[in-house]
């Protein structure tokens, strides 16, 4: 007898039918003999309406209580589950995150876990009964509900797979598995069967949009066995496993696009120490996080300073920027939304010279320019125009010869 626990995400659950549907695939893996964890996000665009009503009500909108409206989602979601599989003869518990034992720290809108004590899951599981939990949230040391933040649900998913022992943690979205690119970018891009944590993690981490890149941590961090599938096909996806040093890994695993982040560039910026503390903690105090940063070559003591950010974070982060722009003497800020980050992922790049010149041979070719570049042991990243992303994207796939 396994025990698994199954994460099913918005699109997954987003209508009567479709948690009807789950609810049918539940039953038919508990008559297999497993035993099964839920866990659910809210239905469909439901956490983005929530949102869009409170501003419809609210300038201030206090965390305490955004995460209270957006919490509701997701056990909306979880009583309909647990109706849908008594209908099939399954009995099944609800349970919020604080009654699956949640504890999180006291960060609204994106807590952090602090422990799980799974007291009432294991009860329900001992029961023979299914606990359907409701993801990306918990309860703070405050006694305050707590929203995990946006793929939250992934995390939990993983975290008490972790905590119960789980023999699996599988993810159920609207994709088959993970790709070496964006299907709608590249319609000979190629599911994965498996990959490695640590090529997920970069992948995550420049644009990938799934799974959360802190569900894929918190399960490398404790050795819990993910996979990653779909709940529309049901067929088997994408495993992602520990590396093996003996593995002979392929060059190159993805080609990721992401459009969702912005720069910002200081002109004329004294090179002098401190003056990039000053600015870099200010961003950071007002919970900006800087991805990129390329600092030009000093020419006669005066420098250029160009970070990337998140497109949601431009304006506060172009304000904070001409604000101790004007306190150093820099001479300018400007902010371009009009960027894209492409970046190569491949743990077998290591042990193979040539994947930079490659990347830039074909970019330039495709008449493409580079504005920043950042790596890692195992990734490759440059920013590019925005309408160039595509072009990008399919260039480096056939390049590296991704979909064979």
């Amino acid at each position: 007898m396994a025990l698994v626990v199954q994460k099913f995400g918005g699109t997954s659950v987003a209508s009567a039918e479709r948690i009807r549907e789950v609810a049918d695939h539940v039953r038919r893996f508990r008559d297999r003999g497993n035993q099964v964890v839920l866990v659910i996000s809210a239905m469909g665009k439901e956490t983005d309406e929530l949102l869009s009503l409170a501003s419809a009500v609210s300038r201030t909108q206090p965390g305490r209580e955004l995460d209270m409206l957006i919490t509701a989602g997701e056990r909306k979601a979880c009583a309909l589950m647990c109706m849908a599989l008594h209908d099939l003869g399954v009995s099944a518990d609800s349970f919020t995150g604080s009654q699956a034992g949640f504890i999180t720290d006291t960060n609204h809108g994106n807590a952090k876990i602090l422990k799980i004590t799974p007291g009432r899951v294991q009860a329900a599981l001992e029961a023979n009964r299914v606990p359907v939990v409701a993801g990306s949230q918990g309860v703070s040391t405050e006694d305050d509900v707590t929203f995990l933040g946006r793929g939250g649900s992934d995390t939990t998913a993983v975290a008490l797979a972790h905590t119960l022992g789980a023999d699996a943690c599988e993810l159920y979205t609207d994709v088959t598995g993970v790709f070496t690119t964006d299907p709608r970018v590249c319609a000979d891009a190629r599911k994965l069967n498996t990959i490695s944590f640590d090529e997920l993690l970069e992948m995550t981490a420049v644009g990938c949009p799934k799974p959360a890149m802190r569900s894929v941590e918190v399960a490398q961090n404790y050795g819990v066995k993910l996979h990653i599938r779909s709940a529309f096909t049901w067929e088997q996806g994408t495993w992602v496993v520990k590396e093996e040093p003996s593995m002979e890994q392929p060059i190159i695993r993805s080609v990721t696009p992401d459009a969702s982040e912005a720069k910002i560039t200081v002109a004329g910026v004294a090179d002098r120490p401190g003056v990039a503390a000053s600015m870099f903690r200010r961003l950071a105090d007002a919970g900006v996080n800087v991805d990129m940063i390329v600092q030009s070559a000093s020419e006669h003591g005066i420098t250029d300073i160009s970070f990337t950010v998140p497109e949601d974070d431009v304006d506060t982060a172009a304000e904070i920027t001409r604000s101790v722009a004007d306190e150093i003497g820099a001479t300018g800020v400007t902010a371009n939304r009009d960027i894209a980050r492409v970046s190569l992922v491949g743990a077998g790049m290591k042990s193979h010279p040539g994947v930079a010149a490659t990347m830039f041979e074909t970019l330039s070719n495709n008449q493409i320019n580079i504005e920043m570049i950042s790596t890692s042991p195992i990734r490759i990243s440059c920013v590019v125009r925005q309408d160039c992303a595509d072009t990008a994207t399919q260039a480096l796939h056939e390049a590296f010869g991704l979909s064979r």
